[in-house]
């Protein structure tokens, strides 16, 4: 008996968004079958069939996998992740995106074991580690963002900790599936930062979020500066749709923190000729993030050239339409 409740306690789906999957997908759905504990299931929610190689899936255990498609015009990231857990029945689901890797086979252990930490953890969220395809402001970014000691955060250190009170992300994240579906889910629609916006909501409603640095994954971009301006875009016009949450607790505060630490490592790493570039590269997320605050007040050409995804807009905006 005791033996069946500790495998329920490690009964878990994970579910993957994907759109164009290339290698490190592959690389994925490998690192997940060698875990030490093992996903029940395998849930890939892709966007556009035309566009799915049938290769990712050739000479896998079929029974392993789910697949579903959807339209790209159907695509929100809190869609697609909903979407994904209606086809679960495991107490535990992973969310993780298409280009993570786990370090190795006992990351799924990790985020498991993480929620026997205290009681009402609702979800666990794991470090996200750098390679040789990093930029070196990503590389900032990350040390910034995930440290090596864990933490567990609650609405009561709000006062404190102000916006990283509700920071976690899906790129790699365990959550308790009978909270969540209590919870409604990930907000729709989400233009980005659903991960963050359900936190808020869990939260408040005596949740916990959990950070375990012992369950590392691989996540590395090369964003230019243009590329960092419309990510923060779709960040701004997501604080702005969720203001209810977003506007008690300013992200600029943690952005000002970010970049006085940043400089201070470069500085103290003698690698002070990068501090131009970054505080160039920071701007443009500046810039961007101030501007998707304000999408409301700007014409739609720009909105739809500064967005990274044009369909929530086009939704959204044809709602208005009907509504007027």
């Amino acid at each position: 008996m005791q033996e069946n409740a500790q495998s329920q306690k490690q009964n878990y789906d994970v579910i993957i968004p994907t759109y164009k999957p290339d290698e490190k997908c592959k690389r994925l759905l490998d690192a997940l079958e060698k875990q030490e504990v093992p996903p029940r299931k395998i849930i890939l929610i892709n966007t556009e069939e035309a566009l799915f190689p049938k290769s990712l899936l050739e000479g896998r255990n079929p029974e392993l996998y789910l697949l579903k498609h959807i339209k790209k015009e159907e695509f929100d990231h809190a869609y697609a992740r909903n979407l994904g857990v209606s086809f679960s029945d495991a107490p535990f689901f992973l969310c993780m995106t298409e280009d993570a890797v786990p370090k190795d086979s006992s990351c799924t252990k990790e985020l498991l074991e993480a929620f026997s930490w205290k009681e009402k953890i609702g979800a666990v969220y794991g470090r996200q580690l750098t390679d040789e395809e990093s930029s070196f402001d990503e590389v900032l970014s990350r040390s910034f963002n995930y440290g090596t000691e864990q933490r567990i955060c609650g609405i009561e250190q709000l006062p404190k900790l102000g916006i990283k009170c509700f920071f976690q992300s899906n790129v790699c994240c365990m959550y308790k599936k009978d909270l969540f579906q209590s919870l409604g889910g990930f907000s729709e629609p989400s233009i980005f930062n659903e991960d963050m916006i359900y936190a808020a909501r869990m939260q408040e409603a005596g949740g916990k979020t959990a950070y375990c640095p012992r369950a590392e994954v691989w996540h590395s971009h090369h964003f230019s500066a243009m590329d960092q301006f419309h990510r923060n875009f779709d960040l701004g016009v997501s604080h702005r749709d969720y203001r209810e949450i977003f506007s008690k607790i300013p992200a600029e505060k943690e952005g000002m923190k970010y970049l006085k630490k940043s400089m201070g490592k470069l500085w103290q790493e003698k690698k002070a000729l990068l501090i131009l570039p970054f505080l160039y590269k920071t701007a443009f997320r500046f810039l961007g993030y101030q501007l998707g605050k304000r999408y409301h007040k700007l014409p739609k050409s720009w909105v739809f050239a500064f967005t990274v995804n044009p369909q929530y807009f086009r939704k959204k905006f044809s709602k208005e339409r009907e509504k007027q």
